[in-house]
């Protein structure tokens, strides 16, 4: 019997998580309070409108740990990491909730996004619409949906979920079989493609050029993971990929804002290749 990965960990302890905080707060009672949440900030419309502008669409990620690398910022402050990437040019914000795998919390978002003015996702493994009202009730304006953790009917159901909440959606995929069943059955505008497997933590950016053919015009791409100094950023601007969600590269810098000045707006000039029809 082969040992459970990373991924099915994290999504075992994510349906433990919900019939723990739903037994303290009830769904109705998280309903009302996603009703009294501040307004969502319109975080898909943001990306779409620098991208349109032929610009790099940053979301800046907050993130203390991860899995594999374990504790990525001893100097952990998410209002003043905010403030420094809005400061600096980001589009939007990605704040880890998770606390068991990342050492994120709830909290991190709230102060992230009191911080500044930008729309903020909630990066978390969603398996429940439990979790997808609870990320409004905190006060984002998006949420990540992972087809890693997902069938086509969970995804559909999660997405509309997030609809009914007033939340834009960003769907995940790492390989073409995911792509096939995001565009299948969601209709989000934003389009991840995650340079990391999910189950091994490997990363590669030929993920996202081997698939981005195969992304509708219609849906923005996003790629997610191992984008790590300008040779990369360019890359990606080069290939007509304007959508970019960056955590390690800015966490481990000594100033979050800065490296992420550095690495998008630090003076290089890049001219997207044409389309072909």
């Amino acid at each position: 019997m082969s040992l459970p990965t990373i991924l099915e960990k994290i999504i075992a302890r994510k349906h433990q998580e919900v019939a723990e905080r739903s037994a303290k707060i009830s769904f109705a009672e998280l309903e009302a309070r996603a009703a009294q949440a501040d307004p969502v900030r319109g975080f898909a419309a943001a990306m779409q409108a620098k991208a349109a502008a032929g610009e790099a669409a940053v979301i800046a990620e907050i993130k203390k740990a991860s899995p594999s690398k374990g504790v990525l910022r001893e100097d952990f402050d998410p209002a003043a990491i905010a403030k420094s990437y809005a400061a600096a040019g980001a589009t939007c914000l990605s704040v880890l909730t998770d606390v068991d795998f990342f050492q994120g919390s709830d909290a991190y978002l709230q102060q992230a996004r009191a911080a500044c003015r930008l729309p903020v996702i909630r990066k978390d493994f969603l398996v429940d619409p439990y979790q997808v009202v609870e990320a409004r009730a905190l006060g984002a304006d998006c949420v990540l949906l992972i087809a890693a953790c997902l069938d086509g009917e969970q995804l559909k159901d999660l997405s509309q979920v997030a609809s009914a909440q007033g939340l834009d959606v960003l769907v995940e995929v790492h390989d073409g079989a995911e792509l096939n069943l995001a565009l299948q059955y969601t209709d989000t505008p934003l389009l991840g493609i995650n340079n990391r497997n999910l189950h091994t933590f490997e990363v590669n950016l030929e993920t996202t050029l081997d698939l981005l053919t195969r992304v509708p015009r219609e849906r923005m791409l996003i790629t997610e993971s191992g984008i790590m100094n300008k040779a990369d950023v360019e890359l990606m601007l080069l290939s007509n990929v304007f959508g970019f969600l960056v955590g390690e590269a800015f966490m481990r810098a000594q100033d979050p804002g800065e490296e992420l000045q550095r690495l998008f707006f630090g003076g290089h000039k890049i001219v997207a290749a044409p389309d072909v029809d």
